[in-house]
Parts: structure tokens; sequence; C-alpha cells
């Protein structure tokens, strides 16, 4: 079904379920003898705004991500945690540290216990039923995903027979995708070639593809790589047959239902809690550089104005999430005009173009105070891959397999490239330093970007920023 209808039918279930949950708490709390309203009206507004928290919670957690033939022993495992952490937070919100600590907890404070265990009963029962009608409607070809197999060999065909046995895993084969180039006008059970393996992007696009599921050869190594870069940038979900594995050890996971293996291709690591907590620290850090220290700001401002000529700010194209182009800002560092007669090229150690403000600016990193302007936009974050012009990126699509996949996750004022690696001085350094932003996109998380600011505070107090 479509999102934003799953995404209601899922809050009008946990709507009913929480405020159910709610009004089962009060009738078992009034029948021990603790104090509850009876008044059915006043119940139904404290398990409303009861819901509100709940909702939070849930969000947080990503309870409310799109569902495709997930496992419910999965989504199950999540609510419990789920339930856990809020319970954990209502008990230390209402916590008496006098009474809790010093006295055995009364039956009162235990009935945190019994509300858990209602809400587990009534908010998994909801969705359960939910998750059962969206799987009927798959097995019955409704909302189902058109699906391609790379892969043009008995492999790709057995896959298509397994697949066919289970509808309510989603898919639609809609056609193969020929790696070898000699397999036109065929087909397997009525399912045709549609094309070779250089014409993936154009079949997406012509036929509106959702998934990909790569079936070469074990000894295709190449071919599997040129078949992700081709899907690189497309809005589709790439899953391999586990024999591949190998080839891209590091950066799949690992999915199994009804016994059905396949292995997620290059899919997001880091948790939907993780996320919105990544995107609090962004804002809080931004406002707090950016209030706290205006005077100093303002005197990089003047003296930038006043040893040369030009504007204070330097504005420039950038490619962000997913495509995006965005305008990033910065400190101006080199001389007005810098690229007029040179165009679009890297900068490099002992750049004639940068001026002398400007290299003590690159040396301590403060250039880069303005882009805090773009994290609070929201098209960029404090770490992530280094945002690059649109010159340099649709010419290094074209020349290194997998360079596009930067473009998944929002660019970043530092990140581990930047940490790690120089200039991009050559073909040969953008590649190490995509080698290190996907080890970050493969590693992320609040640690890990926890670990990166510390370090490039460092690198801005010994002065060695570039």
């Amino acid at each position: 079904m479509p999102k934003s209808i799953e995404r209601i039918l899922l809050l009008l279930s946990d709507f009913t379920m929480v405020v159910l949950a709610f009004f089962l708490l009060s009738i078992i709390r009034r029948e021990i003898g603790i104090f509850a309203s009876a008044d059915l009206k006043e119940i139904f507004y404290l398990g409303s705004v009861s819901f509100l928290f709940w909702l939070i919670i849930f969000i947080f957690f990503g309870l409310y991500r799109s569902w495709y033939a997930q496992s419910r022993i999965d989504e199950f495992v999540s609510i419990i945690k789920t339930l856990i952490i809020g319970c954990g937070i209502i008990f230390l919100l209402t916590i008496d540290p006098q009474r809790d600590f010093e006295e055995i907890p009364s039956i009162g404070r235990l009935s945190v216990v019994t509300y858990w265990i209602l809400l587990l009963i009534m908010v998994t029962t909801g969705r359960l039923i939910l998750r059962t009608f969206q799987r009927k409607l798959l097995e019955n070809g409704i909302g189902v995903r058109k699906t391609l197999i790379i892969g043009w060999n008995e492999k790709a065909r057995h896959l298509y027979d397994e697949i066919i046995k289970f509808p309510a895993l989603g898919y639609k084969v809609i056609g193969f995708i020929d790696d070898e180039g000699n397999a036109t006008n065929q087909s397997h059970r009525d399912i045709p070639v549609l094309g070779n393996i250089r014409q993936i992007s154009q079949l997406v696009q012509r036929y509106r593809v959702e998934e990909i599921i790569i079936a070469l050869k074990a000894k295709s190594q190449k071919k599997v790589l040129y078949a992700i870069n081709q899907c690189d940038g497309l809005p589709v979900n790439l899953k391999i047959v586990p024999t591949l594995y190998h080839i891209i050890i590091g950066q799949a996971r690992t999915s199994q239902i009804y016994g059905f293996p396949l292995i997620e291709i290059l899919p997001e690591m880091m948790p939907a809690w993780e996320k919105k907590v990544k995107r609090f620290i962004d804002v809080m850090v931004s406002l707090i550089v950016i209030v706290c220290f205006l005077p100093v700001w303002i005197f990089l401002s003047l003296l930038i104005k006043l040893t040369s000529a030009g504007p204070v700010f330097y504005k420039q194209k950038r490619v962000g999430k997913d495509g995006k182009i965005f305008t990033v800002y910065k400190f101006r560092s080199m001389y007005q005009d810098a690229e007029k007669r040179t165009g679009p090229v890297w900068a490099g150690k002992k750049d004639p173009r940068i001026t002398p403000i400007g290299g003590i600016l690159r040396k301590l990193r403060l250039d880069e105070v303005p882009q805090f302007i773009n994290v609070l936009d929201g098209d960029m974050s404090l770490v992530g891959p280094r945002p690059e012009r649109p010159y340099f990126v649709d010419h290094l699509k074209r020349q290194v397999p997998l360079y596009a996949r930067r473009l998944k996750i929002k660019p970043g004022i530092t990140g581990w490239a930047q940490i790690k690696g120089d200039y991009d001085t050559s073909l040969e350094s953008v590649k190490k330093k995509l080698e290190y932003d996907l080890f970050y996109m493969e590693s992320m998380s609040l640690r890990m970007d926890l670990k990166i600011i510390f370090n490039t505070i460092l690198i801005m107090l010994r002065g060695k920023g570039q």
C-alpha cells in the first residue's frame, strides 16, 4: 500500500491500542484499590496525551518506517525494546528517590510493569492485524514492487522460480537483464529479457523499477561492481544472491523471509533513533557556534574585507544528499575570481590562489564556519562526506565506481575522509578518499561521529587543516 496510507493506518492502530491499554490500566488500578479516574472522557483525554509521548518514542526508534515483507517477529522485538525504553523513561520522570530507593516498591510503582505488558499486548496485536492485512494484499498482487533480475543463467532463472513461490515477498519480476549481451528475444516462464547490463539505468526509469536483484555467476566480480555502479543514484533497492557476498563484504546486510535469503547491498546502517539524535546535535551545535562566537565571526569578516578585494563570503553550488544542488557558504579564502582563467580545479598545497589570511583560516578550518548555516538548513550535517561541485561529481561518477554512493547521505563539514585524507589532487586521491567515505557510511554511528569531531578539533588546535 502507499507509504502515506500505511503510516495513517499505523497511527490509527497505535492510537487506538495505546488509549485502550491506558483504559485497561485504569480498570486494574481501581480494582486493586489504587486511585484512578472512573470518568471515560477523562481516561480518553489522558490516554490521548499519553499517545503523544509514545508517538515521539515510536518515531524516534523508527517504528514508522515503510514495511515490505519484513519479519513480524523482528518488528515484535523492536516493539519490545521501544516499550521497555519508553516505560523506563516514564519511571524515571515519576521517580521519588526517597520513597523508591529507601522502601520496597509499592504496587502503584509496579503498575509501570503492568502498563508495559498491556502496551506490548495491545500495540503488537494492532500491528499484527495490519501487517497480516498488508501481507494478504501482497499475496493478491496489490502493492507489489516492480523487480528486475540482473543475470541470464540458471541461477537467475532458479531465483525467479523461487520468488514466485512466495508472493508475500512483494516482488513482481517484470524481466531479466542479460549480462552477456546475446539473449535478445528470449524469456523464461513468459518473463522476457528486457535488455543488457549497459541499459540498467534506462530500464529502471522506463519501467519504474523499485527493486533489483543481482544473480550473476560467482566469478563475475567486475560485472557485479559495474551493475552496482549503474544503480547508484537511482531510486531502487539492491539485493544480491548470497553466494556473491564476499565481493561486497562489509557493505551488505542479510535478510531472510520464509527461509528465502537475499542480501541487501549498501544499506543505511545507522538506526532511526541515532539519525534523530544526529540531527538534534547538528542543530544545537550549529546554533551554539553561530550565536556564541558571533563577535569572532564579525572580526574575521572585517579581516577578510580589509586584506583582499572581494566579498567576505564565498558561495558555490555543491551536490548534496540524493543529488540535490544547494549553495554552500564559506569565508572567502581565495582571491576574487580565482578560477576565472583556470575553470574548476581542485585546491592544492601552497595554492597561489589562496590569500595570506585565507591560508590561516584554512589551517584552523575557520573558513568552514559559515557552513553551519547549511547545517541548520538541513542541506549538510556536522559529519559526512565532503560536498563536491556538480562539475566534479559528473566527472567522477563516470570514472570512479561507487562514487555516487556518497550521495546517499548528507555531506558534512568534517568527516572520516577529511581527517584522514589529503587534498583531492588526482583521480587516485579521490579513490582513496572514497574508501574512507564508504568506510564511514558502513560504520555510521553517533560514536563514530563523536570520534571524527574530536579528531577535527585536534586538527584545528594543531593548525593542520587544509
